[in-house]
């Protein structure tokens, strides 16, 4: 025979059950998350460090993170993936404080610009090159008295200093290694 059990009983091991059921999800989720992140932590100390002239980089999510003085720069590339640099280039303190001008065949390039110099220069802005064909005529035309960035698709890869103008060219896969190594350069990391 079964016993008779109040509803008030019934009610009482009811959350009680709940309860526990709650509490041992709750721990398990606790502890897969612990597990999880402290399984990630011990791969990416070593293997997402690299240290080149000096400057630590460390790799997040797709990109390399470097700090000089109070600076943090970002780059799709380590230094060790990309090549030298054997022009001369202006340094990042001949951008401080001015206004960057850019014309670009690649916007992931464009963006790798803008996430480093954008916290030294005094805005940057899309134009045209006087003398080039400008597909936009609401771009102002530019000189290379003015800072300026050219990043332009070629067969050969290259990066050239005329004035205050800088052509990055190279083709559409590796523009943004070439810019890398541009930015690279120019705040004093790879050689200058």
């Amino acid at each position: 025979m079964r016993r008779i059990i109040s509803k008030r009983k019934k009610e009482k091991k009811k959350k009680w059950n709940q309860l526990v059921v709650s509490t041992v999800l709750v721990l398990i989720l606790f502890l897969s998350i612990f597990g999880y992140s402290s399984m990630r932590g011990g791969e990416s100390t070593e293997k997402n460090r690299v240290v080149y002239n000096g400057h630590e980089f460390v790799e997040k999510n797709g990109f390399w993170f470097t700090k000089i003085k109070d600076s943090e720069f970002s780059f799709r590339y380590n230094p060790n993936e990309i090549g030298q640099i054997n022009s001369s280039l202006n340094l990042l303190e001949s951008y401080y404080d001015k206004p960057l001008y850019i014309s670009s065949d690649d916007i992931e390039s464009e963006s790798e610009i803008y996430r480093n110099l954008n916290p030294v220069i005094q805005r940057m802005q899309l134009a045209c090159l006087e003398g080039d064909e400008c597909k936009n005529d609401e771009l102002p035309i530019k000189t290379c008295k003015d800072n300026f960035i050219i990043i332009k698709e070629s067969d050969v890869a290259e990066v050239v200093q005329e004035d205050n103008c800088v052509f990055l060219k190279g083709k559409m896969g590796d523009l943004t290694k070439i810019t890398d190594g541009f930015l690279l350069k120019i705040i004093g990391i790879k050689g200058t």
